[in-house]
């Protein structure tokens, strides 16, 4: 028996989603809504009408208020355009949670206490849950009587172990408020640790690169995780498009002190301000800065330097708490994309044995080691919203 199910990724003035029908894992819809709050909002997706080939697009501009409308417009839309009949077509809604601390260390379906928890954990992930929270109010007003299941970025990293995860300060810290390395990124780090699996069946010490705007880079070994490089916050690990990364943390209170700036202008520094697009000061979009730096941008090219830089200070360290590696597999937007980015990488990596063969780089291939390689280097697209729509099918038993 075929089911429908809504995989959700609420942003704080977007909503991505995708219908999948299960268990074949076909892609009924997927799109997004963006600029939520603004008069000029889109909702911009794509389907195949049954019995068609060809792909269909749809977008459409008008004032959407809040996350309720967007929910409204995109179910309509669904039906307006036969992707469903009618809103009982949906048996279930997966959305993606940013923070589960140490309440939940698997996805969960959602109720009142779930909701609460979520709502208390915004402490946590302030730019995050809350949104996350708003997508799912939004549904239980739109679809009442069909259950909803929270998937965490915070659930597969809840094998890195207590020693690796906690910061040396006081540990009543940890103790009162749960300070630790979380990790984030969890659906697309498990994704690629189960298509890995697949792909390389011999390879139990992998290095799971996830770089995109945002970035994190896990360490998981027999597919679990033992190290992520985000930590309490998805701010921590490496420089991102616009967030810095691990930096020293009294530089915070020396431009308190000399910059005058209080903690909101702090977090904006760090969050919004800072990465690549804080280095170049051309864009948080590393393509732009790749052509930048070719055309011999100086800061374009110290910009791509750094991020390279932090690339392999991860993966080396991670092979180190590994005690060697099998694979190194690249996905999201620059993972999946920039052939430069991995060359550059790949280069620093010649002690772990790791070679790369050009032409099946710049090709994207699936697999880009050289013959002689020692270390399998893959890159794979990333799917989080499969692995959102597996959580709902397992939870819910629709496949019972």
């Amino acid at each position: 028996m075929l089911h429908k199910v809504l995989a959700i990724n609420s942003g704080s003035s977007s909503l991505k989603f995708k219908l999948f029908e299960m268990p074949t894992e076909k892609v009924l819809a997927a799109g997004q809504i963006e600029r939520i709050g603004k008069t000029d909002a889109a909702l911009k997706f794509s389907y195949t009408p049954e019995g068609s080939a060809e792909t269909s697009k749809i977008e459409q501009k008008q004032p959407i208020e809040s996350h309720e409308v967007a929910v409204q417009l995109m179910t309509q839309a669904l039906i307006d355009n036969k992707v469903i009949e009618s809103l009982s077509d949906i048996e279930g809604v997966g959305h993606r949670v940013s923070n589960g601390g140490d309440y939940y260390h698997d996805a969960v379906v959602v109720d009142d206490e779930v909701e609460q928890r979520i709502d208390e954990l915004s402490a946590l992930s302030p730019l995050h849950n809350p949104v996350n929270l708003q997508g799912m109010k939004a549904f239980d007003l739109q679809l009442p009587d069909v259950k909803q299941v929270a998937t965490f970025d915070t659930s597969f990293n809840a094998t890195i172990p207590l020693s690796t995860a906690l910061y040396p300060i006081p540990y009543k810290y940890y103790e009162k408020y749960g300070i630790k390395r979380f990790g984030f990124h969890g659906p697309s780090h498990q994704y690629i640790a189960q298509e890995t699996a697949k792909l390389v069946p011999e390879a139990h010490k992998l290095i799971s690169c996830h770089i995109g705007n945002g970035a994190s880079i896990s360490a998981i070994l027999d597919g679990k995780t033992i190290n992520n490089s985000m930590g309490f916050t998805p701010l921590a690990g490496l420089m991102m498009g616009t967030r810095s990364g691990d930096i020293d943390p009294q530089i915070i209170p020396f431009l308190e002190e000399h910059e005058h700036l209080d903690a909101d202008g702090i977090k904006a520094m760090l969050n919004e301000q800072s990465g690549i697009l804080g280095i170049s000061e051309i864009s948080n979009d590393l393509r732009e800065v790749e052509d930048a730096a070719a055309e011999g941008n100086k800061r374009a090219i110290l910009t791509l330097a750094m991020f390279v830089h932090q690339i392999d200070f991860y993966i080396g360290a991670y092979a180190a708490d590994l005690n060697g590696v099998d694979a190194i597999t690249f996905t999201a937007g620059v993972g999946e994309h920039s052939a430069t980015v991995r060359k550059l990488v790949a280069e620093h990596l010649s002690y772990l044995g790791v070679k790369i063969d050009d032409e099946k780089n710049n090709a994207n291939a699936e697999f880009i080691q050289s013959a002689d390689s020692k270390v399998k280097v893959l890159v794979v697209p990333t799917d989080e919203e499969v692995i959102i729509a597996r959580d709902v099918v397992r939870l819910l038993k629709l496949g019972d």
